[in-house]
């Protein structure tokens, strides 16, 4: 195999142009479940070959409980400086799993606490928070609730709070949640992913300002309401809760929603700009991953053949 086994490792490094030609160029709901598939592929591929090459560099150790065939000459020669790569493995996996056990056990205590947050009020689908503080987001559970304060209603009309509520509604009912946890996880586990991570966090905003632009029929609603919040919005609870005038780009979102609507096509056609983009950012992102798992998996059955019956 020689270098091509760190192939699971780097190849995330080409998500920089895949992200950036994707948001660009493809409908934002496409663009999301792209992403945050790409995101998911590569991120378990590089874990599980930062595991395998720990395996085969510690194999040979004094007193490791693993197999005795594993650390033979034929599959250590698998692994180029397999002592180095073994060892300096063990901190970077260790640091991937305390990672994303991080991430996650943080996303279940911000959905706690903003349950908590949500005691003796009405059980309904719309939570009025009394605070002057300006925020909105979107709170999943066994029952999706929109969770808006006091001081983010005071801002808006009557017109720019039912974009808001259309905006939430999207972030619900496409669990949009779930695509921002993927894509953190995956950043965590390997940061060459972190452009789709951001990628990510941004389409799916795209993706509910869309939706809410249709729910209300005026795109100039939806993105007079997005910028309006975004000069006094504090951000939701956590990062992979969806909410509206979320960090980030909000000048592109509202550039966006005073443009014509994107087309509604999952994707575009082939010979134009946008068709070249997409099926070159797919047939890229879909070769990385091959390869990824092909460098994983050759050294997984490597392990396998070894290993005693």
């Amino acid at each position: 195999m020689g270098v091509f086994v760190f192939l699971p490792l780097v190849l995330p490094f080409t998500a920089w142009p895949i992200a950036r030609l994707a948001e660009h160029h493809l409908h934002p709901r496409t663009a999301t479940w792209l992403l945050s598939t790409i995101a998911t592929v590569l991120a378990v591929c590089s874990t599980l070959c930062l595991g395998l090459l720990m395996v085969v560099g510690t194999a040979q150790l004094p007193g490791n409980p693993l197999p005795d065939g594993w650390s033979d000459p034929e599959v250590r020669d698998a692994v180029p400086y397999d002592e180095v790569a073994g060892r300096v493995a063990i901190p970077a996996l260790l640091a991937v799993l305390a990672g994303c056990a991080g991430i996650t056990w943080r996303h279940f205590r911000v959905r706690r606490e903003a349950l908590r947050a949500l005691a003796g009020l009405p059980d309904r689908s719309v939570a009025v928070l009394p605070d002057d503080t300006a925020y909105a987001y979107a709170l999943p559970g066994d029952r999706d609730r929109i969770v808006v304060t006091a001081g983010m209603l005071a801002e808006l009309d009557g017109p720019e709070r039912r974009a808001l509520f259309a905006h939430e509604r999207a972030h619900l009912s496409g669990r949009h949640h779930r695509f921002l946890l993927a894509t953190q996880l995956a950043a965590r586990a390997n940061p060459f992913l972190r452009p789709l991570r951001t990628s990510v966090a941004y389409t799916t905003e795209r993706w509910a300002d869309e939706e809410a632009a249709a729910a209300t029929g005026n795109r100039q609603t939806v993105a007079r309401a997005v910028a309006k919040a975004a000069l006094v919005t504090r951000g939701a609870p956590g990062a992979t809760l969806a909410h509206f005038a979320a960090v980030g780009p909000v000048p592109r979102r509202v550039a966006a929603l005073l443009a014509p609507a994107p087309a509604a096509l999952h994707w575009p056609p082939v010979f134009t700009p946008a068709g070249l983009a997409a099926w070159g950012a797919t047939a890229g992102a879909a070769a990385s991953a091959l390869s990824s798992a092909n460098a994983a998996f050759t050294l997984f059955f490597i392990l396998k053949a070894a290993t005693p019956l």
